[in-house]
């Protein structure tokens, strides 16, 4: 099966984050087939990403390689993410993936305050 290749305009990685899923990539089972970029929709921040090694490929997903790393999206994420750029910041224990351009969801819940939460 062929997945529609996603472009550079629908997402980017930037060369951190190419490099540090390579090896994330290079430390699991041969039988996974990429990283998949998840959208899950939820509470006052409306919309949160994230990314998880996936062993199937849909039908109707959208992939693009990066020296021989699949990054795998859904058709529902893609409109969520569509524009963003993934990079991968800092060392150590607070290296981690930031996806950048993201796009204001709006809903969301009305007020969220520290105490009382979501009203």
């Amino acid at each position: 099966m062929t997945a529609a290749a996603l472009t550079d305009s629908e997402l980017s990685l930037t060369p951190p984050a190419q490099g540090k899923m390579a090896e994330l990539m290079g430390q699991v089972e041969d039988n996974i087939e990429g990283i998949r970029v998840f959208a899950t929709p939820g509470g006052c921040s409306g919309v949160s990403f994230g990314m998880t090694f996936t062993d199937q490929l849909n039908e109707d997903d959208r992939v693009r390689e990066y020296d021989g790393v699949k990054v795998i999206v859904d058709p529902a994420t893609l409109e969520h993410i569509r524009g963003v750029e993934i990079d991968f910041v800092g060392e150590g224990q607070e290296a981690r993936f930031v996806f950048n351009n993201l796009q204001p969801t709006g809903g969301g819940c009305g007020t969220c305050g520290s105490q009382g939460g979501c009203s």
